[in-house]
C-alpha cells in the first residue's frame, strides 16, 4: 500500500481498517525523521499489506497530542485501532521490522 500523509479525517478511516498500521509521526525539519522516511518506502515495497501513515506534527498538532507525542520520530503500530507498540527516536530497517512483528 501507498505512504499516505494523512488528515484527522483520514487517519481515522485507517486505523479503523482492521489492517495493520505503522504511523509516523515526524517534522520536516527533523533529521532523524529524514532518516526513517526512506526506510518506510523500503517497507513499503516489501510488505504491500502493510498501512503506513505519516503525520506532520507541525500540521496536526492536536493529533500528535492527542497521542502524547512529545519527541519525533514517534512511530506507533496499530492494529485494530488499538497501539500495540511504540518507538521513540531514529530505528534501523531490522528494528522497524521488529516493532512491527514482521
Amino acid at each position: 500500500m501507498p505512504i499516505y500523509n494523512v488528515t484527522n479525517e483520514s487517519f481515522g478511516k485507517l486505523k479503523e481498517s482492521g489492517a495493520k498500521v505503522l504511523v509516523d509521526f515526524y517534522a520536516d525539519w527533523c533529521g532523524p525523521c529524514k532518516m526513517v522516511a526512506p526506510i518506510l518506502h523500503e517497507l513499503e515495497k516489501e510488505y504491500p499489506e502493510l498501512i503506513i501513515a505519516k503525520i506532520n506534527v507541525d500540521e496536526l498538532t492536536d493529533l500528535a497530542v492527542s497521542y502524547g507525542i512529545q519527541s519525533i520520530p514517534t512511530l506507533l503500530v496499530m492494529e485494530k485501532g488499538e497501539i500495540v507498540n511504540k518507538a521513540i527516536g531514529f530505528r534501523s530497517k531490522e528494528q522497524i521490522i521488529e516493532l512491527l512483528g514482521l
